[in-house]
């Protein structure tokens, strides 16, 4: 019989709810490390900055993990899009792609935009999705064509500059969040954070364009729901 792990806080002197709290702040909102280390410390919880940065990346990888298992099969249209970042004075590129209803599925950081880099996030996606999606929007790049056929996909391929807006404003997050931490300082830096980042926003992305006040409360508390039970469960074996 096997013997369940210890809890994810074990050995932490801070109760699961201050951590969970601190990762939902920092991953939530562009904030920096030292702006959550204030918003605690007006809560009379005394961490410093450096133990934030700790949390995120240990806790954060773990829930963002949780949140993956726990997500529904993703919309078979997927927008696919590509946009340039700058990582220690050199040009990467930030390859994303999200589904018909804005949730992203996946990122990747390259240092080329070309039709190996295009293959590699396909690669990817079909890996972590297990299916194919019946539509792919992209803007005209010829490189997503060239992977398509390179890789055999019978799928829908549609290539206009003006059908991807949905692909192009999933990059807006992420420009925040550069910006508030002064660029990123390597592309491992970028993946990393970013892997993280997405799914917790996917957990939050409530659409409230789409809903009434009622609805989108529901929603909203609902989230928290999910977010409250997803950083309370203990790890099993």
């Amino acid at each position: 019989m096997k013997k369940p792990r210890p809890s994810l806080y074990a050995r932490h002197r801070f109760p699961a709810e201050v951590i969970s709290l601190t990762v939902w702040l920092y991953f939530r909102f562009p904030l920096s490390l030292r702006m959550v280390e204030e918003m605690l410390a007006a809560r009379g919880i005394l961490v410093s900055h450096e133990t934030v940065r700790r949390w995120a990346e240990k806790f954060g990888r773990e829930f963002a993990n949780r949140i993956r298992r726990r997500t529904p099969r993703p919309g078979d249209r997927w927008h696919l899009d590509e946009v340039v970042i700058t990582i220690a004075g050199q040009k990467h590129w930030l390859w994303r792609a999200v589904d018909q209803d804005g949730f992203v599925l996946d990122v990747l950081v390259q240092s080329r935009r070309d039709r190996k880099a295009a293959k590699c996030l396909l690669r990817k996606l079909l890996k972590k999705n297990a299916m194919a999606p019946r539509v792919m929007v992209t803007d005209k790049l010829g490189s997503y064509g060239a992977a398509r056929r390179e890789m055999g996909l019978s799928l829908e391929h549609r290539q206009h500059k003006g059908l991807n807006n949905r692909a192009e404003n999933s990059h807006q997050p992420t420009r925040r969040r550069e910006r508030q931490m002064k660029r990123f300082k390597s592309a491992r830096q970028a993946q990393r954070f970013l892997s993280i980042h997405d799914p917790i926003s996917n957990l939050f992305h409530l659409r409230r364009h789409q809903l009434t006040a009622a609805d989108y409360r529901k929603a909203r508390s609902a989230a928290f729901e999910a977010w409250a039970d997803i950083t309370s469960v203990a790890l099993v074996a």
